[in-house]
């Protein structure tokens, strides 16, 4: 894998596996909070909307959803395969960040609900002061989850040639004939980063409760 530079490759991957999920995570995360917001407006229209993106997105599989939005629905403008990687896993994303996010807000007692709006702050400031600090210190530990699936699940990106962390170590397999170091390399990159994510992300929870303890 030293010979030639090829670990060079694996390099590269890895900075496309961190960059689409990265990107993939920012846009998922506005699109969370847009629909999510949707599913709990009094509207039913934008329930509606929510309801179907979230149903429909969540119930195809994402290499099935990367195909479709590479071949299907940005073939026409020519779109970089690693633009659509990001655009797809944003979507993906977004839908899951939707259920994270509204399962967040309708946690927070609605007590606290009421006590903000007896205190003649509008509905929309009673969201932004009271219920969303708290949704957001309830979410984090699922919304945590959801970044470092996100990191592994950017290992069916191959299916459009994008070369992502699992595809850079099948072209190393390919060009040596030996699956054990390039594979074996890629499940240890992938282990390391899962591992310290769930710590980072760990300590941050841990800081957050003390917080709210202080």
């Amino acid at each position: 894998m030293i010979d030639k530079g090829r670990w060079l490759l694996m390099l590269k991957g890895l900075g496309n596996t961190l960059l689409i999920a990265i990107c993939a995570i920012i846009i998922g995360s506005v699109l969370g909070g847009i629909f999510a917001l949707m599913k709990i407006s009094r509207r039913k229209v934008l329930n509606v909307i929510a309801n179907i993106y979230t149903t429909v997105i969540r119930g195809i599989p994402l290499a099935t959803q990367l195909m479709i939005f590479y071949f299907v629905i940005f073939a026409p403008f020519g779109m970089d395969r690693l633009l659509v990687a990001i655009l797809s896993y944003g979507i993906n994303s977004g839908a899951y960040c939707t259920e994270i996010f509204r399962a967040g807000i309708q946690g927070v007692d609605k007590g606290q609900t009421e006590a903000g709006r007896s205190l003649g702050l509008s509905r929309w400031q009673t969201l932004m002061k009271i219920v969303f600090p708290q949704a957001i210190k309830a979410s984090l530990p699922t919304y945590t989850s959801e970044f470092i699936v996100l990191i592994k699940e950017t290992s069916v990106a191959s299916f459009i040639a994008v070369m992502d962390l699992t595809k850079s170590g099948d072209m190393i397999r390919n060009a040596t004939y030996n699956a054990w170091i390039p594979l074996l390399s890629c499940a240890v990159i992938y282990l390391i980063l899962t591992l310290g994510l769930t710590k980072l992300f760990s300590l941050l929870e841990k800081r957050l409760a003390k917080s709210d303890r202080n």
